[in-house]
């Protein structure tokens, strides 16, 4: 990764960050519960896309109807992040191979 990369990655990095203070006040604080959560758990591999801007295209698509967003994602974040994440290999995965591993060893 050359310095243009960086360049260009912390240009992108603050146009979404951006992007997210510009939603509702009510989206911005799920969707930092929703970064949070899906940095600790989330995928390994990133899927095609970004799934952080994917989300942010969801919120301003819901806001822009006037929706507020527990209508749109339900009261449970973690579970609509699990179900965003359910087909593909995460964190937590990694995590219980390795203790399925410790265990097989000891």
């Amino acid at each position: 990764m050359g310095i243009q990369d960086i360049i260009e990655g912390k240009k992108q990095w603050r146009a979404h960050v951006a992007r997210v203070k510009a939603l509702p006040p009510d989206y911005q604080v799920v969707y930092k519960e929703m970064q949070k959560y899906l940095f600790m758990v989330g995928p390994v591999e990133p899927a095609e896309g970004n799934l952080l801007s994917e989300i942010v295209d969801f919120f301003e698509e819901g806001a822009a109807q006037g929706k507020g967003v527990l209508e749109l994602i339900g009261p449970d974040v973690a579970a609509f992040c699990d179900d965003l994440i359910k087909d593909t290999r995460t964190y937590a995965d990694v995590y219980q191979e390795s203790l399925a591993q410790e265990r097989g060893t000891k």
